[in-house]
């Protein structure tokens, strides 16, 4: 894939301010149209994804920048690249959401300043034959917009299992292995190449034989993924149910469509963010409805906003914090504005008693078991019947006993729980290694938080990303867990693993799994291979 745009000259600027800054202000609007377009076409995970993106494009803080940097006499293409860039090292220093969707940024300066040189903006090249693609990384606009029919899988050097790039991939059942370190120094254009999505593998110049195993699996697992849809259940008969994690009311349909069997994670936020003032019981009760009603009879998980010093929200907490990864987010930023809390509470109640749907409600970043009952009492206090904790960060697994003594369910983020687990930012390519939910310091957590449940009676359901890897999918249910959630497009190849396996085959690819020495150990010690 090509490499992306050099930087501008530092030429000065030669032509008229207003002018120039005119010519920035549409080629921004051109972008935002652009990127518009492409969210509506592409629906589901990636519509939200770049419509984030087409407001990066508007924002017009970055316009304003710009006529600063042009009145100090720099160029239209480096004044846009110079906003760009101290906005997305303003989003980096918050950490957490923002630090996520800052790399994005990198992509609508690019197409921004294409649009000054009036050239084609860096992307994915055509080709009439399938291919695999290879690059440093893939701006979400791109990795939105694959062509399916040629793109065989993704391989990047940058990026984490949980950037953009990947999650997008997942979305499209896209095999995709991430962050890669050396890829592009060592690969060539016509290069024969198998990717190994499921082990996070890439073999360079494989042999026949490697290419004909390859192709069998392959051929196997599309016609497992095409098997009629079926309850999820191990090969024993063992209940897993399946759930979908949904951003908003118009993911439902797709999630109904693929076979979920209810809603593992309801991400509440679209709502509240980009939003001056908190929405209303009543725009709130009315959207919970929405969904609530495309699941009648079954089990709908609802997070509550999951906000604070990493995704400022005026109306909120958009305080600066040294560290706000560590600091006033989730059920803190929500239990010191608890009218918020309140509000949001009486609504999902509202919901609930609308519908047929068997609503449960978790509060995001629990700590300990003060958290839970404060969490729990209020919910209750309101109405709700099942309330439960997310568990994400890792003192919840250590105090899981006293946790689960007073929450009705837990469920497991393993995006923030591997992060503060290993102590590694999920966005930062330099520790993309560490940010793997197969470490095996998640997976003893993981097992901590299942064995309470059991002992409890309380279900232990998992709905980060990593749900969606079929193998650490049985790994999961080995560890404990009772129910699975994940980006709908994944519950196929789920479905199908699991099948393959029976409850006690699943507890002993777990046991091997928790006695690696690191992530890669442990998806070679589950596979049953040798972990040399």
């Amino acid at each position: 894939m090509p490499e992306p745009l050099a930087p501008p000259s530092d030429e000065p600027l030669a032509a008229d301010v207003d002018a120039e800054h005119e010519r920035v202000r549409v080629a921004l609007a051109a972008v935002a149209d652009e990127l518009g377009a492409r969210a509506a076409a592409a629906g589901g995970d990636a519509q939200q994804v770049l419509e984030a993106a087409a407001l990066m494009a508007q924002d017009p803080a970055i316009l304003d920048d710009v006529r600063t940097r042009l009145e100090s006499g720099v160029n239209a293409e480096l004044a846009t690249w110079g906003a760009y860039a101290a906005f997305r090292e303003m989003l980096t220093a918050m950490g957490g959401y923002m630090a996520e969707r800052a790399t994005d940024l990198d992509d609508v300066a690019q197409r921004v300043v294409a649009r000054l040189r009036g050239v084609a903006a860096p992307g994915v090249p055509q080709s009439d034959e399938p291919f695999i693609l290879v690059a440093r990384d893939l701006a979400p606009a791109d990795t939105a917009t694959l062509d399916l029919e040629k793109t065989l899988a993704l391989i990047t050097e940058d990026g984490g299992p949980t950037s953009h790039t990947a999650i997008l991939a997942r979305s499209k059942s896209l095999p995709a292995v991430v962050g890669v370190v050396g890829l592009l120094a060592a690969v060539e254009d016509g290069q024969r190449v198998i990717v190994d999505a499921r082990a996070g593998t890439v073999e360079l110049d494989p042999d026949d034989a490697a290419v004909a195993a390859a192709d069998v699996e392959r051929t196997a697992r599309q016609s497992a993924a095409s098997a009629p849809i079926t309850p999820g259940a191990l090969a024993d008969g063992h209940r897993v149910p399946l759930m979908a994690n949904v951003g908003s009311p118009k993911d439902a349909a797709k999630a109904v469509e693929l076979g979920a069997e209810g809603v593992g994670l309801f991400r509440t936020e679209f709502l509240f963010l980009d939003s001056d003032t908190a929405p209303t019981v009543e725009q709130q009760t009315a959207s919970y409805t929405e969904l609530l009603a495309a699941f009648p009879g079954k089990r709908v998980v609802a997070r509550v906003l999951d906000a604070g010093a990493d995704k400022p929200l005026s109306f909120l907490n958009d305080a600066h914090e040294e560290n706000p990864a560590l600091g006033l987010r989730g059920i803190r930023a929500l239990r010191a504005s608890e009218h918020i809390l309140r509000d949001q509470l009486t609504a999902l109640a509202n919901a609930q008693a609308a519908t047929d749907a068997q609503l449960s409600v978790m509060a995001p970043m629990i700590a300990d078991v003060d958290e839970t009952e404060y969490f729990v009492a209020l919910g209750r206090e309101l109405g709700l019947e099942v309330v439960g904790a997310m568990a994400e960060v890792p003192s919840i697994a250590v105090l899981a006993d006293q946790v689960l003594e007073v929450a009705d369910f837990v469920s497991i983020g393993t995006n923030d729980l591997t992060q503060y687990t290993l102590a590694a930012d999920r966005q930062l390519g330099s520790v993309a290694a560490l940010q793997d939910p197969w470490h095996p310091a998640v997976l003893r957590l993981i097992k901590m938080l299942g064995d309470a449940g059991g002992r409890a009676g309380k279900g232990v359901g998992v709905c980060g990303e990593a749900a969606a890897d079929p193998a650490l999918a049985v790994v999961l249910v080995g560890l404990g867990a009772t129910s699975l959630s994940m980006s709908a497009s994944a519950l196929a190849d789920v479905r199908a693993e699991l099948l393959t396996v029976t409850l006690d085959e699943a507890r002993e690819r777990a046991e091997r799994a928790l006695g690696a020495r690191s992530a890669t150990e442990a998806r070679q010690l589950a596979a049953g291979s040798s972990a040399d």
